[in-house]
């Protein structure tokens, strides 16, 4: 481990594993109504190497960052669909043509 002195400027992303008591529901069945679960504090999301539920402020801060990645990947398959494939040299002028005008190589 590498030695440091001072908080960490980036919050490592941690290995979270769905609750092996709720199932990653984060709730149980009582015997009328469903009931927080108390292993992972009601969030679905434990450690994954040692399967303890997270503190609250580490958990917001974990959820965050995987929220964050899915929305950039997110973003990432929606953009090729906009700015890729054979249709867009149909309709985008790329003045390759004579005068200035749209040459889609047919």
């Amino acid at each position: 481990m590498k030695k440091s002195s001072g908080p960490a400027f980036r919050t490592a992303q941690l290995d979270l594993a769905k609750c092996p008591a709720c199932g990653g529901r984060a709730v149980i069945s009582g015997v009328f109504h469903k009931l927080a679960c108390v292993q992972c504090n009601a969030s679905g999301w434990v450690a994954a190497e040692s399967g303890e539920a997270l503190p609250l402020e580490v958990l917001v801060t974990q959820l965050s960052i995987r929220l964050q990645a899915a929305d950039h990947q997110i973003e990432q398959l929606k953009r090729p669909a906009l700015l890729g494939g054979p249709a867009t040299q149909y309709d985008e002028n790329n003045r390759f043509g004579a005068g200035g005008t749209n040459y889609t190589g047919d």
